[in-house]
């Protein structure tokens, strides 16, 4: 687990590796952190957007006040997860994380999260079958430590990486219709696997988007200008030629043959006659 690493500078965004896919999001989430004394946690109950992904669990907080903004908790540093539907109060997720060394936190932190406008057991259930299967992949005693993303990070479109239904799963089950907004991306990997291994930080290159913005926030060009097109995005024209290669850039088209150009039909001869007997 790791703290206030995972949320833009002004606070408004959350922060992804690239490849890392929401398959939940709500906007509408109660925590109750009970940590060990530490400035960042001056409160116990907060007030959130909440965000399942490929990889982790994202809360960004929304309450005014407070030095919390953000704590992420890969699922490898999650233990005694419950979904606890008690007979009388809210259903609600409780669980242990385990902080990661540089992760602006030390020791163990308990977590509970409810739901004020439902869906509680379908958060759990989905939470936990992610972890289940991320697990697959590997599994640590002691967490490795946090890595702060060296790579600059750009704005996204949901198309790129919010999918609610993953690998045949319905994740949001039509219970969380909330589409997250002001999601940037690092142009850099995850360091660990998710629920899909390495496979998907491998495959998911997406689109270009808008232009990265650097580490620490700062827009890579002077205001007022246009801003430079990513480097190695575009590839190179050929030499002399005014368009793209289609066969380099995109799958070759299936075309059939194209006919002749048009011309007028050559002139009609009539056969010699045959010479008199």
């Amino acid at each position: 687990m790791s703290v206030n690493t995972s949320h833009t500078p002004d606070g408004r965004g959350v922060l992804l590796y690239q490849g890392e896919i929401i398959l939940l999001f709500s906007q509408n989430v109660n925590v109750e952190l009970e940590a060990n004394p530490n400035p960042v946690f001056c409160d116990k109950k907060y007030h959130g957007y909440i965000y399942l992904t490929s990889h982790r669990v994202i809360f960004i907080n929304t309450k005014s006040g407070g030095n919390l903004r953000s704590f992420s908790m890969p699922f490898f540093c999650m233990r005694n997860v419950k979904l606890e539907q008690p007979v009388f109060g809210a259903n609600y997720m409780k669980g242990t994380a385990i902080a990661q060394p540089n992760g602006n936190y030390q020791g163990d932190l308990v977590w509970k999260i409810t739901f004020p406008k439902g869906g509680c057991i379908h958060f759990g259930q989905a939470l936990l079958r992610a972890n289940d299967t991320a697990g697959q992949f590997v599994r640590y005693d002691v967490p490795p430590p946090y890595e702060a993303p060296s790579a600059g990070y750009r704005e996204m479109p949901p198309s790129y990486y919010y999918q609610g239904n993953y690998q045949g799963y319905n994740y949001t089950g039509n219970v969380f219709t909330d589409v997250p907004t002001n999601v940037y991306v690092y142009d850099q990997p995850p360091p660990y696997p998710g629920i899909d291994g390495f496979n998907n930080q491998q495959q998911q290159n997406g689109p270009p988007g808008n232009p990265p913005y650097p580490a620490n926030g700062n827009p890579p060009y002077p205001p007022g200008t246009n801003p430079p097109y990513p480097a190695g995005n575009a590839p190179p024209y050929p030499a002399g030629n005014t368009h793209p290669n289609p066969n380099g850039m995109y799958p070759p088209l299936h075309q059939s043959p194209s006919a002749p150009p048009s011309e007028p039909p050559p002139a009609y001869e009539a056969p010699p006659l045959p010479p008199k007997a």
